[in-house]
């Protein structure tokens, strides 16, 4: 079958309602007055990665449950409008959704609604080995769905990779996805010794590249068992929000790997690419583009 996809993403599509808060953690009152205003808009982890993708210029596909509701509606719009594919498989419960507190130095606090994920939630197994079959790489969301098609991703011989988020290098339910993809992304917010969780990560799984990203101190790459330090890029604008800024460094690390570029110049795109997701303010999805991305990175 020809690729006719670069990436296909897996899971992580939803709603999030966006409240800026005077501060986090934010103190008990009755009641606070948002002058900002509360917006609700499409884009969780899976479809800031789908959209930076294709700003990118990678033909992308997302596949993810979807609810017959106006969260799913608002998804779809999403996708249509930045004429990415999308296979939305039905989802009884209804569209995934969040509440995002953003406090004023753009730090967030999310509140995930459970309830709209059941554990019998499944993305069919045909669908996945066809979609993934035609494509070139595969990006897999750590949602419980998405849990239960690594075998099947696997079986295909696709090339993988997975955010793991704030994973404190403990936590059981991450490892399958940390164990099983090619490219790893990870935080390293909640890591008290990231050298040795990025080891253990390349030692127990199949892992080549495993990055982890560190605010404004940069990251970490491990790569051919040599671990170095990303410096941070300065964001060509004041920071306003953090929200989405993982996701852009994922997608453009992905697109430098797809284009043939070695890790260190993959996590410069990736540097580059965080950095102008954090001055786009959490009520917007947007990314950056493949012209202001080389424009950033080029070699004086």
């Amino acid at each position: 079958m020809s690729k006719d996809t670069d990436v296909l993403v897996l899971g992580g599509a939803g709603v999030d309602t966006i409240v800026y808060v005077p501060e986090l953690p934010l103190p008990y009152a009755d009641s606070y007055m948002i002058d900002s205003g509360i917006r609700t808009r499409a884009g969780q982890t899976g479809d800031f990665v789908a959209v930076g993708l294709s700003a990118l210029g990678l033909r992308t596909h997302h596949l993810d449950l979807l609810g017959d509701d106006p969260e799913g509606d608002l998804v779809r719009a999403l996708h249509r409008d930045r004429g990415i594919e999308l296979t939305a498989v039905p989802q009884p419960a209804g569209t995934k959704r969040a509440v995002n507190l953003v406090g004023p130095d753009g730090r967030r606090l999310s509140l995930y609604d459970t309830s709209r994920a059941h554990a019998e939630d499944r993305l069919p197994e045909q669908t996945v080995w066809t979609l993934a079959e035609a494509s070139r790489h595969v990006h897999v969301s750590i949602t419980h769905p998405c849990a239960h098609a690594l075998p099947t991703l696997r079986e295909t011989g696709v090339t993988i990779s997975t955010d793991l988020h704030d994973w404190d290098g403990e936590n059981p339910y991450h490892e399958p996805f940390a164990y099983t993809a090619d490219v790893v992304f990870l935080s390293a917010t909640a890591l008290t010794d990231p050298e040795r969780t990025m080891r253990h990560i390349t030692e127990r799984g199949r892992a080549e590249v495993v990055v982890a990203t560190d605010g404004a101190k940069g990251a970490y790459l491990l790569a051919d068992g040599e671990l170095t330090r990303v410096p941070a890029v300065a964001p060509p604008k004041p920071v306003v929000d953090t929200n989405g800024a993982g996701d852009a460094f994922a997608a453009a690390f992905l697109y430098g790997r797809l284009t043939g570029e070695p890790p260190h110049r993959c996590a410069l795109y990736g540097a580059v690419a965080g950095a102008h997701a954090c001055t786009i303010p959490s009520t917007e999805t947007d990314a950056i583009d493949l012209n202001e991305l080389l424009t950033r990175t080029a070699t004086p």
